[in-house]
Parts: C-alpha cells; structure tokens; sequence
C-alpha cells in the first residue's frame, strides 16, 4: 500500500510540473478518445489574402496519438513549389504527461519530391516529419507558415480529419483586404456539431468543439461525403501570373481553357504526316478516334509531371511527342492535338478520379476542381471518354477510376459540366457457364468459361499481361473453397470491341467432395461460392451506400459418380427486394445421371438508411448460406 501511495505521489508531481498542462493525454474528455486512434488538440488555420496576388497561411495543429493506428493523423507536413513557398516550419513533441521531449526545426524534416514513382519534371516538393514515437499516448504541435502568389485555390478546412480521429477543438479564419476578394465559403455537413461561424468586414471564422470521432462501418459512405467542412473559393484571383474572374463553371472553363491550354497542342510536322498516314481512307471521325487511341497507347507511357502553372498546365504536345511520355494532362494534350490533326474534336476534361464516385458540384465553380484529366470526343449526340494514361483501356471505356461522374469537360468558347459513362447494375454482368464431374475418388474436374462485362470486365481483362504463375495464383486464391484445385488449362479473349472478357479453364481438384458411409456430400457451387456477408452493429451510426451494382449467372451441369442417385439438394429459392435478388433452381437429366442448376444475383447500387442495414445484411447472409448448401448423394 505503501509503495502505490508512493507511485500515485510521483504520478501526481510528474503532471503538476510538467510544462504544459494542455497536453496532457490525461485530461482529454473520454467522449474524445471513445473509438478514437487520435485526438486533434487544436487545429488552427489561419489564411491571409493580403491582395489577389499574395495570400499567407498559418497553421498550429496538435495532435495526441492515442496508439500506433493513429500516426498517420500527425499531418506534419508542408507541399511547397517554385510558388509556394515555406516561410517557417518545426514541430514540438510531448509525452503523455505534456512535457516537452523533442524539438524538430527545419533542417530535421525530410525534404523530398512530393510526386513518388518515375517523375519528368516537378517542382512539387514535400518536408514531412519523419517521426518514431518511444511511446503512446505521446503529442505532436506541429507549426507552419507559407507564402505564395496563386490565390486562385484558398485552402479549405476539415472539422474532423477521417474515422476514427476526434476533435479537441479547431479554428478556421480567412482574412481579406476588401469585399472584392472576400472568398465564397460552402458550409458542408455541419448538422448538429458544435461549429459556430462569426464575420467582421475584413473576416470570416469558424470555431469547432469536442466533435467526437466517427467509427468506420461496414458500407459506410466514403468520408469526403460526410465530414463536416467549409470550401471556399475566390471570385478573383492570380495564378500563375493570370488574373482571373470565376462566377461559373463556364468562367472556369474560358480560364482554363485561355490560360492552359491554348498553344499547347502544336505538332510538329512530321508527326502531322504521320497522324495523316494512320488514318488514311478512314472517313468516320470515331474510327479516326480509336486509330489515333490506339497509336498513343502504344507509343506513349505515363509518367507523373508536375510542372507550369501551379501543375494544372499540360506540358506541350511537342514536347510529349518527343520523349513519348507524360502525365494525365500531357497524354489528353497530345492525343487532342493528334485527334485536331486528323479533323476529330475533343475536348480536354477535368475529373475528380478514384473508386468512389465524386463529382463536381454544380452551384460551386472552382478553379482547382479534380486531380485527373480525360479527354470526351463528341459522335452522334454523345461523348466517348478516354483516359489517356491507360495502354490497355479499350477504346471508349473507363471503368470504376473515371465513370458515373460529373466532370468539366473544357471548350474554348465555355465548358459543361458532363456525366460520364454509368456502369450500372446488370451491366456489370459476370456469366459462368460449363460442367464439372465429380468421382467416387472425391475428386472434381470442370471445364467451363466466364464472360465478363463493364466493371467486372474493368476487375478481370488485365489478367492476360499477368505470368501464368500469377494467373494461377489468383484462381486458387479466387477458389480457396475447392481443395488441392488444380488449374490445368486456362486460355483468354479480350473483345475490346464488344468491351467483354472471356476466360476458359479446364481445372481439377482432389478431395472435393466428402463421405459418410455410402453417402457423397458436396456444396454444388464450386467456382462462384458468394461468402460475403456484412458485419454486423448492435447499433448503427452510419448510413450505407452499394457503390456499384452488378448481375453474376451461372449454369453448370453435373455428372454424379456411377452407382449414386441423389437424396437430398438444396431447396429452389428465390428471393427479391429492394437491394437485388437471388434466383436458384435445380434439375436432374439423364435419369439423374446429371444435375443442371442455374443461378443468378443481382446485387443493385444504392444509398440506404441505417435503419436498412439488418434487411441488407440478412440478405447478404442468406445468399452465402444457400451458395455453401450442399448436395447429398447415396450409393444405389
């Protein structure tokens, strides 16, 4: 007893005297740390318009790392480029009991390119502090200051950095000299969370408190779309030298358009004659198109550059002509002046790329807008989209990074904002059709194919640049369930006209099959087994989303081991709402010599209330329990 009043006594003085009591891992409020990996402290951001061709941020932000997951929260780093400059930059650390451990200045942080992999140019550079904690809990005050001339993209601000990471308290202020640089702010996702918002004529803040973190749910939406934020945007504003004015997305457009763009597709004239060589005879401006598609993808390779004005600006079409690669913006720069050549319109386009489907918002112009590029080519009242970095898209498809999306597709007399190609639901499709015969040895030998469209296709076409052994490594992965499988054929046909995949294989498998006495049992779905089912919550928070829908159909035949009959299969099903359904049915053939079964689900795309998620989870759950039911054969 002696020896714990002793430890509390040394316990208590550590923290009277430790340097700041403010950071203290100790003191922060449970409701913080509940679900959280760290706690943002304070976040204090301050940006200073000083004119249209000068704005100043300062950031203060403390951060205390509950365990090793929340490192990645620290954000102890600045990007900085010929015109964005970093003016200071150091970072204090603290123990759990917040004293003072460390000090990092300048010279301490890392300085490296800010683009990783293969780069042809860049001035994009990051210092970043490269920190390894002895301990947790431990806290890092992280400070900052930058100066640059573009104030064409203001920094916006983020109450809560991602799941799983709470917030102290935050301050979001921006300062502005006159009316006429007074920046435009959307307030997103604000809801009930204490954020309060105050003006003077010359600012605008927003102070936040105690938001407590967001545990990450199965389905949840992706955070972006429900992280509470302000985004602001100038009307006026330099970048790269350029004063501009935006009201609009046509302003944008004009700007983007005038300022980037414009000069930057000349050719030489040797490419010129080759362009013309190509599509000689051809009169179809799509034919052209694809020709002109076909030739970048096999002569061109992405590279990241990140160059002109503040990296929007494509390098010249010359330029990628003569070292045959480029980025995302040189590529569609380069493309669209090959296309310009041969007499085909295209229009260079600004995308927000990625998995989850961001689009750009229609009320809200903004000059920094998407981190992508595409090109649209207008035929007969549509757009063909083509992503340029791709050496292996087939021509007009482009998959889950770029589809079902609103993008900026630029002209020279104004842009629209455009929807990309949707891949919806059935058109998702994956069909599997062959036989498999199963041997009183328990063992399994199927010949069949699946035929791929859309997304599925997008997940499965780049197998034939794969090694075999990585082909083969994925199918017995891809079929874990069917034991000691053996790929012994496989063979495949990429239609890129069609756009649709085919795989052929010829497999086996030992020990497939079990017995029991005179009897043989086996799951009768062997290659398109869907074991899928969500986690479950005692009580949701979140809504769910279905980014993608998608429609799998199989039918196999069976051929039973001589000297068995059937005594029991699985129950004709069918099941249907609002997420999808589920349709099994079986027959016998050959005097059940043979079982045929035909399966299909459908799985549709859709946002759903949290109130929904035990329907959609016991769905989920009743497919994967009928796809593992099992057929039971007895010897006659």
């Amino acid at each position: 007893m002696r020896f714990s009043l002793f430890a509390a006594c040394i316990f208590i003085c550590q923290i009277i005297t430790s340097q700041d009591l403010n950071y203290q891992s100790l003191i922060i409020d449970k409701k913080l740390t509940e679900n959280a990996n760290a706690v943002v402290r304070l976040d204090d951001v301050t940006v200073t318009i000083n004119s249209i061709k000068e704005m100043v941020v300062t950031e203060r932000r403390v951060v205390t790392v509950l365990n090793k997951l929340g490192n990645s929260s620290v954000h102890a780093r600045e990007w900085y480029n010929d015109s964005e400059k970093i003016k200071n930059i150091q970072a204090l650390v603290y123990d759990r009991f917040g004293k003072e451990i460390d000090k990092i200045k300048e010279k301490d942080f890392k300085d490296v390119s800010a683009v990783s992999g293969g780069t042809l140019y860049s001035d994009s550079r990051v210092k970043y502090l490269d920190y390894t904690p002895v301990g947790y809990p431990y806290t890092i005050e992280f400070n900052v200051e930058t100066i640059t001339s573009n104030t064409g993209a203001v920094p916006g601000f983020y109450f809560l950095d991602n799941f799983l990471v709470s917030s102290e308290q935050s301050k979001y202020i921006i300062n502005f000299p006159s009316q006429e640089l007074k920046p435009i702010i959307k307030e997103k996702n604000f809801g009930d969370l204490n954020i309060s918002k105050s003006e003077t004529s010359n600012s605008i803040t927003y102070i936040s408190k105690k938001i407590p973190a967001i545990r990450k749910e199965a389905l949840s939406p992706n955070f972006k779309s429900i992280m509470p934020s302000v985004i602001p945007r100038m009307v006026n504003f330099s970048y790269g030298d350029y004063i501009g004015k935006i009201e609009n997305w046509n302003d944008v457009s004009i700007w983007m358009y005038s300022n980037l763009l414009k000069g930057q597709d000349e050719l030489s004239e040797g490419t010129k004659n080759k362009a013309h060589s190509l599509v000689s005879g051809i009169d179809d401006d799509l034919e052209k198109a694809k020709i002109i598609y076909k030739y970048v993808q096999e002569n061109t390779r992405y590279i990241s550059v990140q160059i002109g004005i503040g990296g929007l600006q494509p390098i010249s079409a010359i330029e990628v002509d003569r070292v045959k690669f480029g980025d995302c913006k040189g590529l569609s720069n380069y493309t669209k002046a090959l296309l310009k050549e041969v007499g085909v319109i295209s229009y260079y386009t600004h995308v927000e790329s990625g998995v989850d489907k961001i689009s750009f918002e229609i009320d809200f112009p903004s000059l920094g807008a998407g981190d992508h590029v595409i090109l649209a080519i207008p035929y007969n009242d549509q757009f063909y989209w083509i992503d340029c970095t791709s050496q292996i898209h087939p021509f007009g498809f482009i998959g889950d990074f770029t589809d079902d999306r609103q993008v900026l597709v630029i002209k020279p007399d104004g842009g629209e904002l455009v929807t990309t190609t949707s891949y919806i639901n059935e058109q998702n499709s994956q069909t599997i059709k062959g036989e498999y015969t199963i041997a009183d040895d328990n063992s399994l030998k199927a010949t069949f194919y699946i035929k791929t469209k859309g997304i599925q296709y997008d997940n499965r076409f780049s197998m034939e640049y794969d090694t075999k052994e990585d082909v083969v490594a994925y199918y017995k992965d891809n079929w874990s369930n069917v034991n000691n499988l053996l790929i012994d054929e496989f063979s495949f046909e990429n239609d890129k006209n069609q756009i649709e995949f085919t795989e052929k294989l010829n497999v086996s498998a030992t020990n497939y099959t079990s017995k029991s006495g005179d009897r043989i049992l086996f799951a009768f779905n062997a290659f398109n087994k869907n074991k899928y089912v969500p986690k479950r919550y005692r009580n949701r928070k979140l809504p769910f989303k279905i980014n993608r829908g998608y429609l799998d159909e199989d039918e196999f035949v069976i051929h039973l081991p001589e000297g068995f009959t059937i005594e029991a299969m699985p129950s004709i099903k069918t099941i249907k709402n609002e997420f999808g359904s589920y349709i099994l049915s079986f027959k016998t053939l050959e005097e059940g010599k043979t079982i045929q079964y035909n399966r299909k689900l459908l799985i549709k795309e859709g946002e759903y209330t949290k109130d929904e998620y035990e329907e959609y989870r016991n769905f989920r759950k009743e497919i994967a329990s009928t796809d593992n039911s099992k057929i039971v054969l007895i010897k006659i």
